[in-house]
């Protein structure tokens, strides 16, 4: 386990209510429903049978997928009780976000300074060989260097907060870079299959490289896929999503590089016809990949539902927050870029003082907006629950 930050502060103190304090019996507990230590400490799922070549689950998977469904349960209950006891949840130090930080932008640095070099030694080979399939894979690499210019800038965005024209911060920036990026390769895609279309069908079509060519063709691109590889793995080790996307692009430079030499080798020895039909095969591998890439960061725009499990961890929050709470009409937790968007309705008795009921409501904010998901939270307090939702026209 993770130390926890630091002492809490007093404004963190102050995130704990006097009704934390003595008689609990108001609150909800799942201490009675602790795993044994067979489920939490091994986790190891049985052996795996022939039904997994065919992506089928068995009835002993299907078991073990149950009981870490319930540790993760509990874990997420845990982490909140935490929260409302403390009023801080365990987490990294300042010295290692710090150093984290650090280790992210060196990620980025080194596979901007790894795609410069690496197009620049494809652009040698597109031009030794003249291969359509080599020649897609080439600019691949040059939208890589796009990319990472627009990755780039979407993080050094997110890190120049302007509180005055953007007042929600500006965490919608990285999707939206996501976006851009998957656009711009698609739009790659579709002109590498025009022009190996217009090559099959062209009389043409003449495919022959010599000795030397093949020797350093061949030797580039093994040491471009080792290279791309290599920092696919090490991006991997990240939990940032523009690394993430940046391992990604990775991955699929690792099979774009493959099947381009292939395709290549394949034409020279074989058919010419096998060139432009590899270009064909990548292009459409690109698109495909990032058109997927397309719809899941479109989800993170439009305002997608939380996981139902991620909503009763903020329920049993709200629940947990304060012995006063009557009643939870509604918990909802919506993207907004990264990151969620959270309102929460509870009810409060309707003879408390205006001061003890702002007190309340304004806390679990806090509470909230102290989880690492959550970018902004809105609490509303309310005396009854019986009456017509809030924004029932936005929701009919």
């Amino acid at each position: 386990m993770v130390e926890p930050m630091e002492l809490p502060s007093e404004e963190q103190r102050s995130l704990l209510s006097d009704s934390n304090k003595g008689d609990r019996s108001w609150r909800l507990n799942f201490d009675g429903f602790q795993l044994s230590s067979q489920h939490t400490d091994k986790q190891v799922k049985p052996p795996r049978g022939i039904h997994d070549c065919y992506g089928v689950l068995g009835q002993g998977d299907n078991i073990a997928e149950y009981y870490q469904q319930q540790v993760e349960v509990l874990e997420g209950f845990t982490e909140m009780d935490a929260l409302a006891e403390r009023g801080f949840i365990p987490g990294m130090s300042k010295e290692e976000r710090d150093k984290l930080a650090r280790s992210e932008t060196f990620a980025i640095r080194l596979s901007n300074i790894a795609n410069m070099v690496l197009f620049v030694a494809k652009v040698y080979a597109s031009i030794r060989s003249g291969s359509l399939a080599i020649i897609a894979s080439t600019l691949d690499s040059l939208l890589d260097l796009l990319s990472g210019f627009i990755l780039w800038f979407t993080a050094f965005s997110m890190q120049t907060p302007n509180p005055y024209q953007y007042p929600i911060g500006k965490k919608r920036m990285q999707p939206l870079g996501i976006l851009v990026f998957a656009s711009v390769m698609a739009t790659l895609g579709l002109q590498i299959i025009l022009e190996s279309v217009r090559t099959l069908i062209s009389s043409e079509n003449s495919f022959n490289l010599t000795r030397e060519q093949e020797r350093w063709v061949v030797g580039i691109m093994l040491l471009v896929t080792l290279v791309k590889f290599l920092l696919m793995i090490y991006c991997r080790s990240f939990t940032n999503e523009i690394i993430k996307a940046y391992a990604q692009d990775h991955f699929f430079d690792v099979i774009t590089n493959v099947i381009g030499l292939i395709a290549a080798l394949l034409a020279n020895y074989v058919d010419d016809w096998m060139d432009p039909v590899g270009a064909i095969i990548l292009a459409l591998y690109t698109i495909r990949t990032w058109s997927m890439t397309v719809l899941e960061n479109v989800n993170s725009l439009v305002g997608r539902s939380a996981a139902p499990e991620y909503l009763q961890k903020l329920t049993y929050l709200c629940w947990n927050h304060h012995k006063a709470v009557r009643h939870i009409d509604t918990v909802r937790a919506y993207t907004f870029g990264s990151h969620y968007f959270v309102e929460v309705d509870i009810v409060l008795p309707a003879d408390m003082p205006l001061q003890e009921a702002h007190d309340i409501g304004e806390s679990l904010q806090e509470k909230l907006e102290l989880l690492p998901e959550i970018e902004r939270a809105f609490v509303h307090l309310d005396y009854e629950y019986s009456h017509k939702p809030e924004h029932a026209q936005a929701h009919s």
